[in-house]
């Protein structure tokens, strides 16, 4: 038996076949923060036998909602003298052009925190300058004093040719072996600085937490006898093993999301279409792709929260082409300091969860919005629903500073959210060239 599960915000899900093709499927709460047990939990819940199981294959949603909640680890930077300031220029082709008041996406390490180091290499990987061993000890004490959890070495051309790279990596690892530590030539070998940098930082600011996930999940799984022919999903559409996942946790950024757009172009061959509009909306992000003549794009032109005002952060791994968006069945309604409404990219995840699950969430959601205006019903939820308390959260916080009805209220949060999504499918069209009306 084949079996294969996925974490998301809100929901972990299960579907296995056996060796007579006979599918079944399972759905378990997702269990912050430790999702292994919502794994342990939903094989459980599905009734299969862990003796049958000859293969694991694993989807997760833990990286991108670490990056999208701001859920990482402080990172600090070690790069080419010189550059440390790349991040913060990024590119100048803004997306809202006309925009005067535009703000460019706010780093993910502070300024402080990015210390060059006297190193060169020319365009062709040649050594121009070599590296200077003092540098990266100093920058290790600073690390150290400003209690950084991992560290990303990206140099200039490095690309090309490792050798400065791999050297500051040594030195990091004998001077302090306590610390995470991403290089940038291990995640990608394709060039300009911008992009390659931003990856091996959003790596870094992941890593901890993704490496303890995925210990904590295999010793989860060999306590319940699955010890054998355990794979992660990659954001490529591919699986790896759990030990090459903990080395470059950026490869599952969109992990748990591409599965469903092969699964989308597997059935669209079955029924006979091949134009397909992939659309996923899970608990704390909504995800879409298109797929054209039954082929699923994957390329390295990723990025995560880009918009049509907005530059979004590049990753430079292979992706399936997707657009994802913090806005989902658990993302929290509220105010920002001009007074409009917003909906996500927080989340309410499983724990507490929407005001509806009476678990102790206390802010208003998309769920909430839509049980009071009736298009979800209480009967449906694993919980004794609260209808006075899911109206109060959204009187409160919604309803009550825009002097509107509750129902008023709980429409606004489904309308922006629609909205939302809306401009998620809106920027994939266009992506692929097609008109958006």
């Amino acid at each position: 038996m084949r079996i294969a599960t996925d974490i998301g915000g809100t929901f972990t899900d299960l579907v296995y076949v056996d060796d007579n093709g006979k599918f079944g499927y399972a759905k378990s709460h997702t269990t912050p923060p430790q999702f292994e047990n919502g794994v342990i939990d939903v094989i459980k819940q599905s009734g299969v036998s862990v003796d049958g199981i000859d293969m694991f294959i694993h989807g997760s949603t833990v990286v991108i909602n670490a990056l999208t909640e701001r859920k990482g680890v402080k990172v600090g930077l070690l790069t080419t003298k010189g550059t440390k300031d790349v991040l913060e220029i990024a590119r100048g082709n803004r997306p809202d052009l006309y925009n005067f008041k535009y703000k460019k996406p706010e780093a993910f390490v502070e300024r402080h925190l990015r210390l060059e180091v006297t190193e060169r290499l020319d365009y062709k990987g040649k050594v121009v300058t070599s590296l200077v061993q003092e540098d990266i000890e100093k920058a290790i004490e600073y690390f150290k004093v400003e209690q950084v959890e991992a560290i990303a070495i990206c140099f200039l051309h490095s690309y090309l040719n490792p050798e400065h790279e791999l050297k500051a990596l040594k030195i990091v690892g004998d001077l302090w072996p306590e610390v995470s530590v991403s290089v940038s030539s291990d995640i990608t070998k394709e060039w300009r600085e911008y992009e390659r940098t931003n990856t091996t930082v959003l790596n870094a600011y992941v890593k901890p937490t993704a490496n303890s996930y995925i210990d904590n999940l295999s010793n989860k799984l060999s306590d319940f006898n699955i010890k054998e022919n355990r794979y992660i999903m990659q954001s490529n559409g591919g699986v790896t093993t759990f030990e090459n996942a903990k080395n470059i946790p950026i490869n599952m950024v969109e992990s748990g999301p591409v599965a469903g757009i092969f699964g989308a172009a597997i059935l669209g061959k079955m029924i006979g279409e091949e134009n397909i509009i992939a659309f996923d909306i899970g608990g704390t992000t909504a995800k879409c792709s298109l797929i054209s003549d039954g082929e699923v794009k994957v390329s390295t032109n990723y990025y995560i929260e880009k918009s049509e005002k907005t530059a979004g952060y590049p990753i430079k791994v292979p992706v399936v082409d997707i657009v994802e968006i913090g806005n989902g069945g658990g993302s929290i309604a509220w105010i920002d300091e001009i007074g409009s409404l917003k909906v996500g990219p927080q989340s309410a995840g499983s724990l507490p969860g929407p005001v509806a699950y009476g678990q102790g969430g206390t802010l208003p959601t998309t769920t909430d919005a839509n049980l009071f205006v009736g298009r979800l019903s209480g009967k449906n939820f694993d919980y004794e629903v609260d209808m006075e308390r899911v109206k109060a959260a959204i009187d409160e916080n919604v309803a009550k500073p825009f002097q509107t009805s509750t129902e008023e209220g709980a429409l606004g949060i489904i309308d922006i959210a629609n909205s939302n999504m809306l401009n998620a499918l809106k920027l994939i069209s266009v992506r692929k060239g097609y008109d958006p009306q």
